[in-house]
């Protein structure tokens, strides 16, 4: 079998890098910023502009992964048959959720116990990924129907409601379990709609195909991505189908507005994905030409988006304990049984919004060198077929 030599895109390094940065100050935030043991940064009655768009601007990330995840699947479809396709997802997806349950959850708790387990964005990118394995077998016009379906169709569920169900919970709606007689079980990403952004990822990666010319590709994305943002706007504006949480209307502009733009994530609404998936879009559609300094430090961490997730988690969490020892709160209030934000040890702890950003961008430069030398250690040794899941 011919199979073709592929270039690596760098606009899609580009966009990966740049979300996973953001991912990284969201982070930053939760274990840093002495507000994030009061009070939600969405809360319009107690945010400001400048903690709530700190924010709002990772909402891009998970949309952006699981889409992006969905166009590499495509990718990496032109090198295999459909069948070795679906087993590549397959086995890829199991190993992501058995990631998030082991050294994933340790990096966030530091808890050996593993009493208190989430099912956060790796669960739904590895859970979206076993879905997509059967799902590449259909056509292409039909994975897009199928797509568009579960993402724009699953407000019709929103009115179902099961006490204390598990499974419901892990399709639609976030939840809270005691499993197995002791262990915590923390649902916050239901697997729709994640599933039918993946798979719509994978529909888009066909404009990627050695027959799409990069012009017809950027046209049609700058259009696709600017009728998303216009499609937010109308239907938030609306306040109808399509949000989960509608918005309210207050005396103060500022409190309005951060309302308005902050539609429900967990499980993404249609708006959200609309205005998340919009401007990611966009951004592939301007962004081939983009060249720099700064787009080279991008793709730095886009090229291994799953290695630097993994190691800025233990880097975040480590700082955070050692400024809790020496802060008077103590290491051991950073092991956690549960969410960092949760826990009423730390209250009172933590710095101001301007030193999580000093904090974050600390973490991303002492980072930069070992995502590079990991980047290139792939490229160098792309024999080795365990890198193929990093």
């Amino acid at each position: 079998m011919n199979r073709p030599k592929t270039k690596r895109i760098e606009s899609l390094d580009v966009l990966k890098g740049l979300v996973i940065l953001f991912m990284a100050l969201d982070h930053t935030r939760d274990y840093f910023h002495t507000d994030a043991f009061l009070f939600d940064p969405a809360d319009p009655e107690k945010s400001n502009l400048i903690l709530f768009f700190t924010r709002w601007i990772t909402h891009f990330c998970a949309p952006a992964f699981s889409f992006l995840a969905g166009v590499s699947a495509f990718l990496v479809g032109r090198r295999k048959t459909k069948s070795e396709l679906s087993a590549f997802l397959l086995k890829r997806g199991i190993w992501l959720i058995g990631i998030e349950l082991t050294i994933v959850y340790f990096g966030w708790s530091f808890n050996v116990s593993f009493s208190s387990l989430g099912l956060l964005v790796i669960w739904s990118l590895g859970i979206s990924m076993i879905f997509l394995a059967a799902m590449v077998h259909l056509s292409m016009k039909h994975i897009l129907i199928l797509s568009l379906a579960i993402i724009f169709g699953h407000h019709l569920l929103d009115g179902v409601h099961f006490n204390q169900n598990l499974f419901w919970s892990i399709l639609h709606e976030r939840g809270y379990f005691t499993v197995f007689d002791s262990i915590k079980l923390r649902v916050v990403y239901p697997i729709i709609p994640w599933i039918g952004v993946m798979s719509l990822g994978y529909y888009f990666g066909k404009f990627y195909d050695g027959t799409v010319t990069p012009e017809y590709r950027q046209k049609r994305f700058t259009q696709i991505g600017l009728a998303c943002i216009g499609g937010f706007f109308i239907m938030r504006a609306i306040n109808l189908y399509g949000n989960s949480d509608p918005w309210i209307s207050f005396d103060n502009g500022v409190q309005t507005l951060i309302s308005f733009m902050d539609p429900s994530k967990y499980p993404p609404s249609v708006t959200y994905l609309l205005m998340t998936l919009g401007p990611s879009i966009l951004f592939l559609g301007i962004s081939e030409h983009l060249k720099g300094r700064f787009v080279n430090f991008c793709t730095t961490f886009g090229k291994v988006p799953f290695f630097f997730y993994i190691i800025h988690i233990y880097a975040i969490h480590l700082l955070a304990t050692i400024l809790a020892e020496y802060s008077g709160y103590g290491y051991e209030s950073m092991i956690l049984d549960g969410f960092v934000s949760t826990n009423t040890q730390l209250i009172g702890f933590g710095v101001n919004l301007g030193w999580v950003y000093v904090v974050w961008l600390f973490i991303v430069f002492m980072l930069f060198p070992l995502c590079r030398k990991f980047g290139d250690y792939k490229m160098s040794h792309k024999h080795y077929w365990w890198l193929h899941y990093f």
